[in-house]
């Protein structure tokens, strides 16, 4: 099979995407910053959680090869909802999360027309 350059930059993005935002998801869950932050919102502590978890989990499926595109829904959901949260708070430094949604959408789009990059040699 010969090398194609645009599968392998998919892939690339692939895991790395999946990786930071696993990482992130991680340092949401479990810092006490984070969890300060997440307070000013008034929501309660289980959105908070819940919404590190689902992401995190989102993350994990992601990554997986054959449950990319299930993943990747998970990701664009937990991120839209993320999106809002901050928005509706005045938080307006989104930028990181569209990237991501943006990113999630070109992989999850990719895995739609040719299977997991992943999995191709």
């Amino acid at each position: 099979m010969t090398y194609d350059r645009r599968s392998s930059g998919i892939t690339i993005l692939h895991w790395i995407l999946g990786l930071v935002i696993l990482a992130q998801a991680a340092r949401f869950a479990f810092s006490s910053a984070a969890a300060a932050s997440f307070a000013k919102t008034g929501l309660p502590e289980i959105v908070h959680v819940g919404l590190a978890w689902a992401e995190m989990i989102g993350a994990v499926v992601f990554l997986i090869p054959r449950t990319v595109i299930i993943g990747a829904w998970m990701l664009m959901a937990v991120l839209a909802f993320a999106i809002v949260v901050h928005l509706l708070h005045g938080w307006y430094d989104v930028g990181a999360l569209l990237v991501y949604a943006a990113g999630t959408w070109a992989v999850m789009a990719w895995s739609r027309e040719n299977g997991s990059p992943a999995t191709k040699p």
